[in-house]
């Protein structure tokens, strides 16, 4: 995650933008600072995914117990044919693009005469994300175009080129992430932006028994306690904080009456954290938690209803 240059990298069929710095680096360490210093702690879980967090997530998505990511592609495969066999003269634009498993099941699926007019726009936080998942499309598909776009697409939606026709993917449950409130702006936003014949594919999780969730958000080998007290170290370089992550243990848990995984830091001692952008140093007492991401499982009526708010028409609805 780089806050302070923008650049672009141009190499065979692959263009990488980074817009990240132009959010500000100074409303970013803001943001940062808001959410220690709040009644209840909290951390946007978009700064898991700085080089080793992502590198962690794409472990996460191999474990047995993390079902998420095994059960959409099994769905993704199912529809590509569908889905992608027609498809020309568009623009592929996938939010929280991540590496390239699920993009692959879909381009597969496309005519190989039909790739050289597909441009592929993965739209990440993580720019290492998105230059190695593009490194291995080109290669696998040399007819097609890769133009990534590193941003915060809860802000930065409107950076997403639209002269072109649209797919939009937004898999891996990610708006889950969000609460409620966001999760209903940004879908607003999002149809809002697109054009006429522009089209979407959504990805949400449904709500499971609590023993299956739990399992996947507290896996046996511990990879999912690594992913989120690394967090902390990405607050170390943006903020130049002084977290240890040996200080903190891994809380995950399914918060029955808001229907979300909820996931959380505790500090197993008292903490003094310390930044040269903090007015005074922050105290986080032992036994102290801080909210780190939500995961929020929906139902067929929730799905109904972003749809009915955003004015989007469901044309099918596929269950695994």
């Amino acid at each position: 995650m780089s806050y302070l240059e923008t650049n672009i990298i141009v190499a065979k069929r692959i263009k990488i933008t980074n817009h990240l710095a132009d959010l500000g680096i100074d409303n970013v360490r803001k943001e940062i600072i808001e959410g220690l210093n709040a009644g209840q702690k909290y951390i946007s879980s978009k700064f898991f995914y700085d080089e080793k967090g992502s590198k962690l997530f794409e472990d996460i998505t191999q474990l047995p117990e993390y079902y998420p990511t095994r059960t959409e592609k099994s769905i993704l495969k199912e529809i590509a044919p569908k889905l992608m066999s027609g498809l020309k003269n568009t623009d592929v634009v996938e939010l929280g693009s991540g590496d390239c498993s699920k993009i692959t099941i879909l381009l597969s699926a496309v005519p190989e005469e039909n790739l050289e007019s597909i441009q592929y726009v993965p739209v990440d936080v993580s720019r290492s994300a998105i230059n190695e998942s593009a490194q291995q499309l080109v290669e696998k598909f040399p007819e097609l175009s890769i133009n990534g776009l590193v941003l915060d697409f809860i802000t930065q939606l409107d950076l997403i080129p639209r002269k072109r026709k649209r797919l939009f993917l937004f898999l891996g449950s990610t708006l889950g992430n969000f609460t409620k409130s966001v999760a209903s702006n940004f879908m607003v936003n999002l149809s809002r932006n697109m054009n006429a014949g522009d089209s979407f594919v959504l990805g949400l999780d449904l709500v499971k028994p609590i023993e299956i969730l739990h399992k996947a958000y507290n896996d046996s080998r511990g990879v999912t306690a690594d992913f989120n007290k690394n967090i902390l170290n990405a607050l170390n370089n943006i903020v130049e904080t002084n977290f240890n992550i040996v200080d903190f243990e891994h809380d995950a848990f399914f918060n029955k009456e808001k229907s979300r995984i909820e996931m959380h830091l505790i500090a197993k001692k008292d903490v003094v954290v310390t930044s040269p952008y903090f007015e005074k140093k922050i105290l986080i007492r032992k036994g102290e938690n801080i909210h780190t991401e939500n995961s929020n499982k929906y139902s067929i009526e929730r799905i109904q209803q972003l749809a009915e708010i955003t004015g989007l028409k469901i044309k099918n609805v596929l269950l695994m």
